[in-house]
């Protein structure tokens, strides 16, 4: 299946989104041929009734000021998206929602469930929260952008493949073959000696799999050798210039809190490139 309905969330408290994911987010459009849908919620903050009853001075006009800065960097954000993907011609549409903080999370969730990608923005500043609930509740792709400046802007040159015979492994290379088809460049990447693999050839038995989808690909093994996986990682796409990795998503939720695993947890917090995860 291509990708030809793709979701890309905004935040605009406490602080935007950065532009230049926005000019990312269109090119990774432009390049797939897809109907794009900017979404971002202006927040309110629910306070309880004991805290209103006056142990904060003037707690209901603060509240009021900081809605009115999300609706304005929410209005701010999306009209510069329209501005960026009309100028490149990208087919689009601007959503603005209106709820409280707590819900934005199940709020996107339920978009991206609707959607073939969903393109998350990951800000350094503060938690991952909004990415995790989408990659663990949608039950469709994530590509988590880093909000991080970028030296060059996005394309689909080298694709690298995290690869470890598991099923998240499994559902994330399947998730990914329209960009696979893509891009110049695929490698799948085996981290050796880092934990027990079910078998020895399914490197091998990928790529042929890969081929008959017309994907060339280069295969690689690296040895751990007593590093965290995530640094690995890490360290391979950025030796090889990569564009963007694919991965399988490893963790789960329990009372809205997320037990990640060593990999996804390490490069989620800080992603040093584009990652398309599946779970």
């Amino acid at each position: 299946m291509a990708f030809k309905d793709i979701l890309l969330t905004l935040t605009n408290y406490p602080d935007p989104t950065p532009v230049s994911v926005l000019d990312d987010a269109v090119s990774i459009a432009a390049t797939l041929g897809a109907h794009l849908a900017a979404v971002s919620c202006e927040v309110h903050v629910e306070v309880p009734g004991n805290i209103l009853s006056g142990s904060i001075p003037n707690i209901s006009g603060i509240i009021a000021i900081e809605a009115e800065k999300s609706r304005n960097s929410a209005r701010k954000l999306l009209a510069t998206f329209d501005a960026a993907a009309e100028k490149s011609g990208v087919l689009h549409e601007t959503i603005k929602e209106k709820c409280l903080t707590y819900q934005v999370a199940d709020l996107l969730v339920e978009y991206a469930r609707l959607r073939d990608l969903t393109i998350v923005p990951v800000p350094e500043s503060y938690d991952q929260w909004y990415a995790e609930a989408v990659i663990f509740g949608s039950g469709r792709p994530t590509l988590i952008l880093p909000e991080a400046p970028r030296s060059r802007p996005f394309e689909l040159g080298t694709v690298v493949v995290a690869w470890d015979f598991s099923r998240a492994a499994a559902r994330a290379v399947s998730d990914a073959i329209p960009l696979l088809e893509r891009a110049r460049k695929v490698r799948i990447v085996t981290v050796t000696n880092e934990k027990k693999l079910d078998t020895k050839h399914s490197a091998e038995e990928l790529a042929k799999n890969l081929a008959r989808h017309r994907i060339d690909v280069l295969l690689d093994q690296v040895d751990a050798n007593g590093r965290p996986i995530g640094e690995v990682l890490e360290t391979y796409v950025l030796s090889h210039q990569a564009d963007v990795l694919v991965m399988g998503a490893y963790g789960h939720s329990k009372w809205r809190e997320f037990v990640l695993g060593g990999a996804t947890k390490s490069l989620l917090s800080k992603p040093p490139l584009p990652i398309l995860l599946s779970h």
